[in-house]
């Protein structure tokens, strides 16, 4: 919003204009022996409730560097996107904030909620995010976020939008609760279902194998930057692909696959299993089902390949159980922080298979009973999604001066702006050392001071200089 947009007696500010400085402090500079650390992953991106943790200073990571005080809103400047931002509240003052944030702490004369709720504005993110730098952990200065302009409204009209912000707010925040909670109650009721259409001891009609018995397990091929180009390039799909149930297509590469496309070639009916992730997603399967067409695999996924007498979507949905009973996190190694899932480890998970015919009636059994929580799920996620608009549209009118009445006794954010630079400017002042003026040198003889039997003869009288020409002297040395 431009400044000719503004309500009366609002203006257009820099974030950093109404904020005070937040002084980093070495490891030696804590007080205490232990404090509650706030890290990224510490702030809630929906709540924007913070659960920080207890560490020793003496094992504190090299981030903690910041002391936070009440009524301070930490933003993530690292993968700002994911809107890690949350206010202070009374029970972590004064405890340590990771470098990761850049810490707004209003001027006392800016109300620290209403900071809070601007910079949660699509508008101010908008100037944010076009900043970041860096791939893999895109970033932002504390600098960039410090420039970003906001509008500014008179002091009495900020806590009157944040009294009105919060009470509508917390209507939507009690719906978005519940929301959630029926989303994880949908997650409960899938689980439920996989777990119970295998039970874990299998009727005396099924016969009970391992992964490696009931179908064949390959890996993929590994990627290597010799294979960008060449003259068989093919599309492949790797584990950011590969979802539960669910293959992503909208980003699939290509690399060279001379002479081994064949080898590494889906089909339809092959089921996908992450090799390498987080521990609770290792063995996270699909099935492939002919999209995109002529695709291969890499090496950060599994191949199941079913044998005869065993549907692709029975093992799939044994898959599933097992993801959703931790089977194959008793099965990884962790290496460099990924857990990885071995083919030869996967071979010998057990395997249970029912006849044909049964088969075939569990597997449409559980299809029909998903795609109806799935139905329940994607009508929840639309009300999530209607839920973050209506919060978005809440910031919009009261950062457009449109929630509550403007008073025009309220003092203009104008003078109230003035105020805050003219005490900024004083404090400045009085913070400058004095320096103190420096005597005028007197010349010396390179040979050290003379005798009075070597002293030269007295030079004759000059010319008095004027007083001004005195001044100018003493100015010089001064500089």
């Amino acid at each position: 919003m431009s400044e000719k947009e503004l309500p009366e007696g609002w203006t257009q500010t820099r974030l950093g204009a109404v904020c005070e400085p937040v002084d980093k402090v070495g490891r030696e500079g804590i007080q205490t022996e232990r404090f509650r650390y706030i890290d990224i992953s510490s702030v809630d991106s929906e709540t924007k409730q913070i659960r920080a943790k207890w560490v020793d200073a003496v094992s504190a990571p090299g981030r903690a560097r910041q002391v936070v005080r009440t009524g301070d809103t930490v933003y993530s400047t690292v993968r700002p996107y994911l809107r890690k931002i949350a206010h202070v509240s009374p029970t972590l003052d004064k405890q340590i904030a990771s470098t990761g944030f850049a810490v707004i702490r209003p001027n006392l004369h800016v109300e620290s909620r209403y900071l809070f709720y601007a910079v949660q504005h699509r508008d101010f993110e908008k100037q944010v995010l076009p900043k970041q730098r860096g791939v893999s952990y895109p970033a932002v200065r504390d600098a960039d976020v410090f420039e970003a302009l906001l509008p500014l409204p008179p002091a009495a009209e900020q806590r009157r939008i944040v009294e009105a912000l919060e009470e509508h707010l917390s209507h939507l925040d009690a719906a978005a609760g519940t929301l959630a909670m029926n989303r994880r109650r949908v997650i409960s009721l899938q689980k439920s279902l996989l777990l119970s259409l295998i039970p874990e001891q299998v009727p005396e009609s099924w016969e009970l194998t391992t992964v490696g018995s009931a179908g064949t397990i390959d890996l993929g091929r590994q990627r290597h930057p010799d294979w960008h180009h060449g003259p068989e390039i093919r599309p492949y799909l790797r584990v950011a692909n590969v979802f539960e149930d669910r293959i992503d297509t909208s980003d699939v590469m290509e690399m060279d696959f001379s002479g081994v496309f064949d080898r590494y070639k889906l089909r339809p009916g092959d089921v996908l299993l992450n090799e390498g992730q987080s521990p609770h997603l290792v063995g996270r399967p699909a099935l492939y089902r002919g999209v995109p067409e002529n695709v291969a695999f890499t090496n950060s996924l599994l191949r199941f390949r079913a044998r005869p007498g065993v549907l692709p979507e029975w093992a799939l949905l044994v898959f599933r159980r097992h993801l959703h009973a931790r089977r194959f996190m008793q099965e990884v190694r962790i290496t460099t922080n990924i857990a990885h899932l071995s083919a030869k480890r996967l071979k010998a998970v057990e395997f249970p298979i029912p006849p044909m015919a049964e088969q075939k009636k569990l597997v449409q059994l559980c299809e029909e009973r998903m795609a109806s929580l799935d139905t329940l799920d994607r009508e929840l996620e639309k009300a999530e999604l209607r839920s973050r608009h209506l919060r978005q549209a809440l910031l919009s009118h009261a950062f457009a001066g449109r929630l509550v009445p403007q008073d025009p006794d309220d003092e203009p954010a104008s003078e109230l702006l003035a105020r805050i630079q003219a005490e900024r400017a004083t404090r400045a002042a009085q913070a400058k050392p004095k320096r103190a003026r420096r005597a005028v040198p007197r010349a010396r003889s390179s040979a050290g001071p003379a005798t009075a039997a070597e002293a030269p003869p007295p030079e004759p009288s000059a010319t008095p200089l004027p007083r001004a020409a005195v001044q100018q002297t003493f100015e010089v040395f001064d500089q």
